[in-house]
């Protein structure tokens, strides 16, 4: 895997950014968009089950399932030389007011790996960006930077416009460190409030106002982002 280079998240986020809207327009004309989906004029909660890993390359998200893509996830590789890799796992907002909650770092802007139960809503500071960052020299492990090693049901806040108003989310993932073969992170389900402006609660998915829908064609696009060889990075 080549890198386009060795700066900051945010550094990196901007160089491909051109590259993930010619990714979601290629996903969508090949018929592996998501689904969009008409939804019950009482649902205040949506919520999609998928099972998508992503493994060194990318992930697209579409929360409200429309068509368009939300977010990415991208998961990079680089190596120097022949001792030093790095491995990166950030989420990059593909439109202008879609953010994770997170907190700014002294080098990095943290996306929170929030638990069950936690409320996401306009009192959030929606400035993360980089999920998990770790290198390694000889075979060992020198830094770590993120709250995304090895958890299971964690949780990205998210918040993104629909006719310009601002919704907010959730997507559920699992994401495990090797050395030998980096991050890996399996999204096992999505949500949004239908609201404008509404807090949801990560991890909610029963209730009388929880509609569980079941996308007829995921598109598995983290299978798809692997197979463009444009976008291996």
């Amino acid at each position: 895997m080549k890198s386009s280079g060795t700066g900051t998240v945010s550094e990196l986020s901007a160089t491909v950014n051109h590259k993930l809207t010619l990714y979601a327009l290629a996903a969508s004309s090949a018929g592996v968009g998501m689904l969009a989906m008409a939804q019950p004029a009482e649902a205040r909660i949506v919520y999609t089950p998928v099972h998508l890993v992503l493994s060194r390359g990318a992930l697209g998200l579409d929360l409200n399932n429309d068509g368009t893509v939300d977010f990415i996830l991208l998961d990079k590789y680089h190596r120097n030389g022949q001792t030093t890799n790095s491995f990166w796992l950030y989420v990059n907002p593909e439109h202008k007011g879609n953010a994770a909650a997170g907190s700014k770092g002294t080098y990095f802007r943290s996306a929170l790996a929030l638990n069950r139960g936690s409320v996401i809503g306009s009192k959030d500071r929606f400035k993360g960006n980089l999920m998990a960052f770790a290198c390694s020299f000889m075979s060992t492990t020198d830094c770590r930077v993120g709250d995304w090693f090895d958890v299971s049901n964690r949780y990205l806040g998210l918040k993104f416009t629909i006719n310009g108003k601002t919704h907010y989310g959730w997507a559920r993932l699992n994401v495990r460190f090797e050395l030998n073969k980096g991050l890996t992170a399996t999204m096992t389900g999505y949500a949004y409030e239908t609201i404008p402006n509404k807090a949801i609660v990560a991890g909610k998915t029963k209730g009388p106002d929880v509609v569980t829908v079941e996308p007829a064609s995921l598109g598995h696009l983290a299978q798809g982002a692997s197979a463009i060889q444009a976008w291996r990075l």
